[in-house]
C-alpha cells in the first residue's frame, strides 16, 4: 500500500524558512515523479515542484523557483521541500504527490499525480 507522509510543517515569521519533508512506504520514490502542492483557504490545489527519477527538477511557477527548493533522499525515500523567505501569502496545506511514471507532469495538475499525502500546514504571519 503506498503511503506518503509530510512533515516539517509550522508557524514561521516572514521571511522566515521552513524544511518540509514526505517520506514515502510501498513504493520506492527514486524511481517515480514526485511532486510537491500547496492549498490555501478558499484556493484550489496548486502544483509548486516535481522531481523526476533521474533527478531533474520542475518547479510549476517561476516565481516559487528563487526561494523553493525540492530534492530527494533514495536513502530514506524522501523528499523534501526548503522553503526560504516565506512571505504571508505561501501560508496552506502542502502535499507531497507521487505518479505511477517516472517523469514529471509539465502542467502540474492534481489530476496528474496518483497518490496523495495528508499534508502538512504552514503559517506565515508575524
Amino acid at each position: 500500500q503506498v503511503q506518503l507522509v509530510e512533515s516539517g510543517g509550522g508557524s514561521v515569521q516572514p521571511g522566515g524558512s521552513l524544511s518540509l519533508s514526505c517520506t514515502a512506504s510501498g513504493f520506492t520514490m527514486g524511481v517515480k515523479a514526485v511532486g510537491w502542492f500547496r492549498q490555501a483557504p478558499g484556493k484550489e490545489r496548486e502544483g509548486i515542484s516535481c522531481i523526476d527519477r533521474w533527478g531533474n527538477r520542475l518547479y510549476y511557477e517561476d516565481s516559487i523557483k528563487v526561494r523553493f527548493t525540492m530534492s530527494r533522499d533514495n536513502e530514506y525515500n524522501t523528499v523534501y521541500l526548503q522553503m526560504n523567505s516565506l512571505k504571508p501569502e505561501d501560508a496552506a496545506f502542502y502535499y507531497c504527490a507521487a505518479r505511477r511514471l517516472n517523469s514529471c507532469s509539465s502542467s502540474g495538475y492534481v489530476s496528474d499525480y496518483d497518490y496523495w499525502g495528508r499534508g502538512t500546514q504552514v503559517t506565515v504571519s508575524s
